[in-house]
């Protein structure tokens, strides 16, 4: 199902960005994301969608688990576009980050069924750069949310479905919002894309 799903969204997106901006080669794209280029963030997510989807698919995440995957690796690259070095390599950053993430999102479900099973909690907590983590991933999080507050509606509302815990369903979404499921992924790159211009405006 996900992998159809992702199938619809790779050709809705080709389908909606100029064809020429997608045959750019990656250094190009990312540069011109990193100007604030919409369509080039959309090539992007319409060159290496596929790929990073296929990383979750070989750590057999649930569905919503690869959708915050998806999700979170297109943000880390917002965040770091500036700083990466070989632009020409951007599909290897993406896949390790895709990795990475994945990693994280099985090593946090593993935090949680141990934790469930736990009867008690005893002596102090000994995960103090977590913690840290945490805060840090708070902060970023309510700056994120700030900038969400000049998207369109609806988009505002997809985003905080997907960015719920646990995300919504892409089922969920689709039928509150009158997506069509293979136009979720698609979307959602836009958000991220005017996210950035956003953030780039109060940093």
């Amino acid at each position: 199902m996900l992998e159809q799903d992702l199938d619809g969204a790779v050709v809705e997106v080709l389908n909606t960005i100029d064809a020429a901006v997608v045959e750019l080669d990656a250094t190009r794209l990312v540069r011109r994301a990193a100007d604030g280029d919409p369509a080039a963030w959309e090539g992007l997510i319409a060159k290496y969608g596929r790929l990073i989807w296929s990383i979750t698919r070989d750590f057999k995440l649930a569905e919503n688990d690869a959708a915050d995957v998806f999700q979170t690796t297109w943000m880390r690259l917002i965040e770091h576009i500036d700083r990466i070095e070989h632009a020409d390599r951007i599909g290897s950053w993406l896949a390790s980050t895709a990795r990475n993430e994945c990693l994280r999102s099985l090593s946090i479900r593993k935090r949680l069924v141990l934790a469930d099973e736990e009867e008690s909690f005893d002596g102090p907590a000994t995960h103090e750069p977590e913690v840290d983590e945490a805060l840090l991933a708070a902060e970023r999080a309510q700056v994120v949310r700030e900038a969400m507050t000049h998207l369109p509606r609806r988009w505002q509302r997809l985003m905080e479905m997907l960015m719920s815990d646990p995300p919504a369903s892409y089922a969920e979404i689709s039928d509150e919002l009158g997506l069509p499921v293979g136009s979720i992924g698609p979307t959602r790159g836009r958000c991220l894309a005017r996210l950035r211009m956003l953030l780039e405006a109060t940093s």
